[in-house]
């Protein structure tokens, strides 16, 4: 008899054979698996029973890296039904939209969102309960850990198909509006493989959950880690001197960051990181590390760089930049440049290849630009409620990733820039076209474009070129507040260029590769 592909046959196998073993650390809290599992069975009991969420309904959460959060990955699927993990540096309307559009019918919320998500609760009509996962007792929501400690470890299991819905994960992408990627058990499952074949990891490791649990399902870390017996370590803010503490305290080997908290890392003062233990090993994603930063993290701390490269929509792993034997020979300098690149495919994820406009595979002479497309396991079953979307990034049998790369001659993909207009700073991806939106709602705002520009602590950043109407005046602070009350911060415009005018092709369209070329190629007011 043929078992369905789904991360929950990890759970079943750890289960039986690391019951005892400690699973998570949550602050003072600690948990064996045996443990974790049944605190998973009891919140599936409550949902179930008490909910009524049944099999393809929805669950959101915003919450941070906290136990309940991680238990969430086990006792939402286990039932068949579908988790919606948002990004919770959003807005309280952003939270509208995603909670709307997925049509959750339940909605969990750590204590520092409660109060955003109250002030939008006349928009949530569909909406049938609301749990506060932490901070006791309030008006308006049910208690997490009341209704967890009151439950029977308990209930019913449905078949599950590995073709069903795991999970809906919104990324801006380049659009005002998010859009929901649809992840499948068997899309997971294949991503949990194939990483698991290309980085070695045992019950010997502890991981601490630097990377949001939020974004694409925390690279697939939440199951990853269970699959093998190893010790999940939360943390729940990522902050460069309480990392080094637990990294000590916990004996962590392993941890996934996005480059700008490899930059905070790399710069945290000599006297916070010292005795760190060596040999870490991290896992780097979400834009393209700078080389110095690697060569600087192996060579000052003694830790192992491991990059890989994905999206959302790829759940999320298509390529790892997997060493080689010669790769070992070269300069610590040289290394780090090979490391960079975002490499080949993961054994398990499937077809990738850069094209051409043409659709022809472009050389391998790195140097010709084309767009990395890749077909197989790990690629999204689509865009939830969005077949015009879809269609579009499926077109040709490929899902088109946006991102233009070249081909090296050892068949190591690197990326060099992004086709479509979207800027990932910090490992977030922000729409230039929703922050141009909010510049162009400024009464002194004519025209305005949104790019992406290098920063040093980022890796990228937003960065606005703004014509004012004839007449009016503003400042770069004013302009960058009013986006900030008005926008998830991390997408306000780092600094504001006024100038004269904007760079355009003849149809009216604004060239933006040319504003990215540096703001001293356009003429200032």
């Amino acid at each position: 008899m043929e078992l369905p592909l789904t991360p929950m046959e990890f759970a079943r196998r750890a289960r039986r054979l690391y019951g005892s073993r400690e699973a998570v650390v949550d602050g003072d809290l600690r948990l064996t698996y045996s443990e974790f599992f049944e605190r998973c069975d009891r919140w599936s009991h409550v949902l179930q029973q008490q909910l009524n969420v049944g099999h393809g309904d929805r669950v959101a959460y915003i919450a941070p890296n906290t136990h309940a959060q991680l238990e969430s990955f086990y006792a939402v699927p286990q039932i068949g039904a579908v988790l919606v993990p948002i990004n919770y540096r959003l807005t309280p309307d952003d939270f509208a939209y995603i909670i709307g559009h997925s049509g959750a019918k339940v909605v969990c919320a750590h204590t520092d969102h409660l109060d955003a998500v109250d002030s939008i609760r006349d928009q949530l009509q569909d909406v049938e309960s609301f749990i506060a996962l932490e901070g006791g007792p309030r008006d308006g929501w049910l208690d997490y850990e009341s209704l967890v400690g009151n439950a029977r470890p308990e209930f019913l299991k449905p078949t599950i198909d590995e073709g069903d819905l795991l999970s809906i994960n919104y990324t801006s992408g380049t659009t005002s509006r998010p859009k929901g990627v649809m992840i499948t058990h068997r899309n997971a499952y294949m991503n949990i493989v194939g990483t698991l074949c290309h980085v070695s990891i045992s019950a010997a490791d502890t991981y601490l959950w630097t990377l949001p649990m939020f974004h694409a399902n925390g690279w697939t870390f939440v199951w990853i880690i269970t699959a093998m017996g190893a010790r999940h370590v939360c943390l729940r803010r990522v902050e460069p001197a309480r990392i080094f503490e637990l990294i000590n305290a916990e004996h962590v080997t392993m941890l996934c960051a996005a480059p700008t908290v490899l930059i905070g890392v790399a710069n945290v003062p000599a006297e916070l990181r010292k005795g760190v233990r060596q040999g870490v090993r991290v896992l780097t994603a979400g834009a393209p590390p700078a080389a110095a930063t690697i060569a600087r993290i192996e060579g000052e701390f003694g830790w192992e760089i491991i990059h890989v490269y994905g999206l959302t929509e790829t759940a999320p792993f298509i390529t790892i930049c997997e060493p080689l034997p010669e790769h070992e020979s070269l300069a610590p300098d040289d290394r780090a440049v090979v490391k960079a690149r975002q490499g080949v495919e993961l054994i398990t994820s499937g077809e990738l290849t850069v094209i051409d406009d043409d659709g022809h595979e472009v050389p391998w002479d790195g140097q010709t630009l084309g767009e990395i497309v890749v077909r197989g396991n790990v690629v999204m079953k689509g865009y939830y409620n969005d077949p015009e979307a879809t269609a579009k990034a499926f077109e040709g049998g490929w899902f088109h990733s946006g991102d233009g790369a070249v081909i090296h001659p050892d068949g190591y993909a690197e990326v060099r820039d992004r086709i479509k207009d979207v800027i990932i700073s910090g490992g977030e991806n922000i729409s230039s076209v929703e922050v141009e939106g909010v510049l162009l709602r400024h009464p002194a705002v004519q025209e305005a474009a949104v790019v992406g520009l290098p920063d040093e602590k980022w890796g990228e950043a937003p960065h606005a070129f703004v014509i004012l109407k004839p007449g009016q005046t503003a400042t770069s602070d004013e302009l960058r507040e009013f986006t900030r009350d008005r926008l998830a911060h991390f997408k306000a415009p780092h600094t504001v260029t006024f100038v004269n005018e904007l760079p355009k092709t003849a149809t009216g369209k604004i060239q933006k590769y040319v504003l990215r070329g540096g703001r001293a190629a356009i003429a200032t007011q």
